[in-house]
């Protein structure tokens, strides 16, 4: 299982459980929220009632002034329930297949959207236990996937590459020959520029998909790739976050995001790998430059001290 197919079907599986464990968990215990919410409504329209029956078209000013005093706190209890956490949405609605599954990818890829918390203490409990095996795990796959795609993509930049230079070949530019005849194979090393090229193109991808569906702006849906892949995760933007779409059936697109942004770790992953390669090679060939320049000034210092001393003796 720690080859690099059995850790991805492993994080998958991974979270697919811990979606149905946080569901199964959630949706036990009602919101009391909802219930509060629902008693404060009650209570607001009885007192009102009372009002109205008590001073009626009698004294319209007073009736006005008291039923204002009932809103008003109504009000205030209702703003602090939605402080609270209160969304008018059942523990079944918030905690659906797909939410819980992005839940799960928020917490063992330490993105943290935090747009959806455990409410219960059994939750809460799950959740740190789950995010103390799936990190580990998560580190597993990040670095096993950037190893299979940075070899992948290697050995088709070193395709093309060859692909390339082979037509110029055949039209008269031959490579010098070595010593046993054959020509040497310069090592191709993928550079900096198509990693970045590769990661932008992703994220470009990202911005149009999610812009259309979640009707943001492009600077908005860009944003959130960002933030998303670099594992910063503000949270104040979040795909499928909104009342309307967890309450109409459309959970796929939690279900996309979390492919997405599975597939595109592991495309950080692969540029982290590959232009750390190129750097090391960078930097051994300044270092290579470095001694040979110092043995030449060596060299060059010690002939002119050797001339000088030679002219002394004669």
């Amino acid at each position: 299982m720690c080859t690099q197919v059995g850790v991805g079907g492993l994080i998958v599986a991974y979270a697919l459980v811990g979606a149905a464990s946080f569901m199964s968990i959630e949706t036990q215990e009602p919101n009391p929220l909802i219930e509060h919410v629902v008693t404060l409504r009650r209570n607001c329209a009885a007192e009102l009632w009372d009002v109205t029956e008590q001073l009626n078209l009698f004294n319209s000013s007073i009736w006005h002034y008291e039923a204002d005093l009932v809103l008003k706190r109504y009000q205030d209890d209702f703003a602090e329930a939605i402080r609270r956490g209160y969304d008018g949405r059942s523990p079944e609605e918030v905690w659906n297949f797909p939410a819980a599954l992005m839940f799960c990818l928020a917490v063992f890829t330490m993105i943290g959207y935090g747009n959806m918390v455990p409410r219960t203490a059994w939750g809460k409990g799950a959740t740190v236990i789950y995010a103390t095996f799936g990190i580990p795990l998560y580190i597993l796959y990040f670095m096993n996937m950037g190893k299979v795609l940075a070899s992948t993509f290697k050995w088709l930049y070193t395709w093309f590459h060859e692909c390339s230079h082979r037509s110029d070949e055949d039209g008269g530019l031959a490579l010098e020959e070595g010593p046993g005849g054959l020509a040497p194979r310069k090592r191709i090393i993928v550079p900096t520029t198509a990693c970045l090229w590769v990661i932008t193109i992703y994220i470009a991808t990202g911005t149009i998909m999610f812009a259309e569906w979640e009707k943001w702006t492009y600077l908005d849906s860009a944003y959130f790739c960002v933030t998303s892949l670099c594992k910063i995760g503000i949270g104040d933007l979040v795909p499928g976050a909104n009342i309307l779409d967890s309450q109409s059936g459309k959970p796929t697109k939690l279900v996309i995001n979390f492919v997405y942004m599975l597939l595109g770790m592991g495309l950080v992953a692969m540029c982290y790998i590959l232009m750390r390669e190129e750097v090391r090679i960078k930097m051994q060939e300044i270092k290579e430059d470095t001694r040979l320049c110092l043995e030449d000034l060596s060299a060059k210092f010690a002939k002119c001290c050797g001339t000088k001393d030679s002219q002394y003796y004669d």
